[in-house]
């Protein structure tokens, strides 16, 4: 098996900046991969996907962590539950098909769009603490968000995002910052999915996995340097290449 090392290592590089800033790694890996090893089954190619973001995933934590106060009282209880969610969306995808959902995303993402386009001052700076109530509409925002990540899964990041910054009232730093708690449990759960489904290109995804681990250092410096206000501007552009995305699958 030839393996071009010349695009799969940028892609992990490129993936990895952009999901520590505001997710949508998937967006770059997963096409790449599809087109490098286009006998691969589904289930191999997204597991080795996840085994080289979990890796940039982690990086990103790590740093996140040490600049920025995350609310763990919150995001523990919203990851324990997006665990679960996680693993119960890709059982479900054996009855429903995903495509399905797709649709449905694409309004969902030009409603968050839309109202972070117009909000200008959104995720600027944090509104409130969390509170008692939080704790319980965080485990089912996360509950929701990882069965999303594990049936569908286009956007987990950006979803994330919003969600943190427009429930629970946090700033787009703080709010990337807890997306990668959720996001590291997701990605544990779905490599351990997928990988009871289809074999792993271990080899590829450990390889990718330092491309993107550097990618994912530079894209949180990145991040951490110049604040909310270029988090939102990247938000708003990897969200609508997302909807771009979905409404050309869909057509």
């Amino acid at each position: 098996m030839t393996i071009d090392w010349f695009i799969l290592a940028p892609a992990a590089f490129f993936a990895g900046m952009v999901d520590a800033v505001v997710g949508g790694g998937g967006l770059i890996q997963i096409p790449v991969l599809l087109s490098a090893f286009p006998q691969a089954g589904i289930p191999t190619l997204f597991g080795t996907n996840k085994v080289s973001s979990i890796a940039g995933t982690g990086a990103s934590l790590w740093r996140y962590a040490r600049a920025v106060r995350i609310p763990w009282r919150l995001v523990l209880p919203a990851t324990a539950a997006a665990l679960l969610g996680a693993w119960l969306g890709a059982a479900v995808v054996a009855w429903i098909p995903r495509e399905a959902m797709r649709p449905l995303v694409v309004v969902m993402m030009l409603a968050v769009a839309i109202y972070t386009f117009l909000r200008k001052n959104l995720g600027q700076e944090e509104t409130h603490e969390p509170r008692p109530g939080d704790l319980w509409r965080g485990a089912l925002f996360g509950l929701v968000i990882g069965f999303y990540d594990g049936f569908f899964g286009p956007g987990t990041g950006s979803f994330l995002i919003f969600g943190f910054v427009r429930l629970f009232g946090m700033d787009f730093i703080r709010a990337s910052a807890s997306a990668k708690v959720v996001n590291f449990a997701t990605n544990i759960s779905a490599i351990g999915f997928f990988a009871s489904h289809g074999p792993i290109l271990w080899a590829v995804g450990l390889t990718m996995a330092a491309c993107n681990l550097a990618g994912a250092y530079v894209g949180t410096h990145l991040a951490l340097k110049h604040g909310a206000g270029f988090i939102r501007k990247a938000f708003l552009g990897v969200v609508s290449v997302l909807i771009v995305k979905q409404l050309i699958e869909v057509f």
